[in-house]
């Protein structure tokens, strides 16, 4: 299989609902009430329940995983600009920007939902051949 080059872009969806982020706050011991608590979040900042940053932000990997290779992440830096809540399709998209050398790519990375960006940024990755095709 080949390895990703500059150019090559992948993508990956995810419909977030409230199960979604119930079973993200448990896998990774997130029980933030703006999360977790519909009372509690309707009078947070949000006017109601939002996922995880984080959770946003998995499918940009997702997307990562896409690409061609064996792609391993080496870095990632975000802007988390929207919140998401439940209901909502994140899409994630991941385009390879540059070659860093020593199979490092760097890799701009951005996600929507339903057509808002909600998060960008730029990771590092390492682009290695699949060995198992």
């Amino acid at each position: 299989m080949p390895v990703a080059t500059v150019a090559d872009a992948a993508e990956a969806s995810l419909t977030v609902t409230e199960e979604t982020i119930d079973d993200y706050a448990d896998v990774v011991g997130d029980d933030n009430p703006l999360h977790l608590d519909d009372e509690y979040a309707a009078e947070g900042l949000f006017g109601g329940r939002v996922a995880h940053g984080m959770l946003t932000a998995g499918v940009v990997s997702a997307a990562l995983a896409d690409l061609p290779g064996d792609i391993v992440y080496v870095s990632q830096d975000l802007d988390f600009e929207k919140p998401v809540a439940p209901g909502r399709t994140v899409t994630a998209t991941a385009t390879v920007a540059e070659e860093l050398g020593e199979d490092r790519l760097r890799v701009e990375t951005e996600a929507e939902a339903d057509g808002e960006r909600v998060l960008s940024g730029t990771a590092v990755v390492l682009s290695l051949p699949h060995d198992g095709e």
